[in-house]
């Protein structure tokens, strides 16, 4: 028996667990960097909580997000299979190359524009990421890690949605509020995560100081912290994140429940 499909809200999203996140918008359904493996080890990495939405509930899904193919905390196995049976699937130029049909490729700042059901566009724009330390030893391209990419969504009468993929950089986030003003809601990979014998154990993204410092220069939109729980390899969960908005006076913008919770995207 098929599950039955997560109702839609339009203007709201819903977390999944780790980075996976559900955003109904302009009457499309997005999914971003899809993980729906149960709990085990998955390579280095450990995945320590499933998802509270199964991927059957999600057939409906538009369009998948995925911010790197690289790791499996944001491309798990089940994850992967749904994201390449999606109708339109857009990720980092080199995860395109390695993902084959349907995926495309979309470079930092480069922008694609999508039909809504009823009238008018959604645009998708690229931005970028540093999976690690400003520091961090980079590959031929400038990467830190590995190729990464966030993404701006926004269309006429749409609030502008900030998703940041894997990013520990805050002049990353500057540059992105400096090229897109007027940002209305922030999606902040958060948790501070850190893996033994990379870049000395730094955190590959934002910690929890780090989030809320970003959610200032971006003008305190609603702020939705995810993956910062279900994988081993997390080193601040939400207490962190909560009291970090606290300190710096931003607990009015910070938007964090528990997973499965619709959240809405304007204040």
């Amino acid at each position: 028996m098929m599950p039955s499909l997560l109702p839609r809200h339009d203007g709201e999203v819903l977390v999944v667990g780790g980075p996976t996140l559900v955003m109904d918008l302009g009457g499309l359904r997005i999914v971003s960097d899809p993980t729906f493996d149960d709990p085990g080890p998955h390579g280095y990495l450990t995945k320590t909580s499933g998802p509270v939405v199964t991927e059957g509930q999600l057939a409906d899904v538009d369009m998948v997000l995925v911010s790197h193919d690289n790791h499996a905390d944001n491309l798990d196995d089940r994850g992967r299979a749904f994201a390449m049976a999606a109708p339109l699937l857009l990720t980092t130029t080199g995860g395109a190359e390695r993902l084959g049909s349907p995926a495309q490729g979309l470079a930092a700042w480069e922008t694609r524009r999508f039909p809504r059901p009823y009238d008018g566009e959604l645009t998708v724009t690229a931005v970028p990421a540093v999976h690690g330390p400003e520091d961090g030893e980079r590959d031929a391209e400038g990467n830190v890690n590995c190729q990464v990419v966030g993404f701006v969504l926004a269309g006429a009468g749409l609030p502008t949605v900030y998703v940041s993929g894997d990013n520990a950089s805050v002049r990353t986030v500057a540059e992105t509020a400096r090229r897109v003003p007027g940002i209305d809601a922030a999606v902040l990979h958060a948790g501070a995560a850190r893996v033994p014998g990379k870049l000395r154990g730094r955190p590959v993204s934002l910690d929890s100081v780090r989030t809320a410092a970003a959610a200032a220069i971006l003008s305190d939109p609603v702020t939705i912290p995810v993956h910062y729980d279900g994988w081993a390899h997390f080193t601040e969960g939400r207490d962190a994140i909560v009291s970090a908005f606290d300190d710096a006076g931003l607990a009015a913008v910070l938007r964090i429940a528990d997973h499965g919770t619709w959240i809405p995207l304007t204040p």
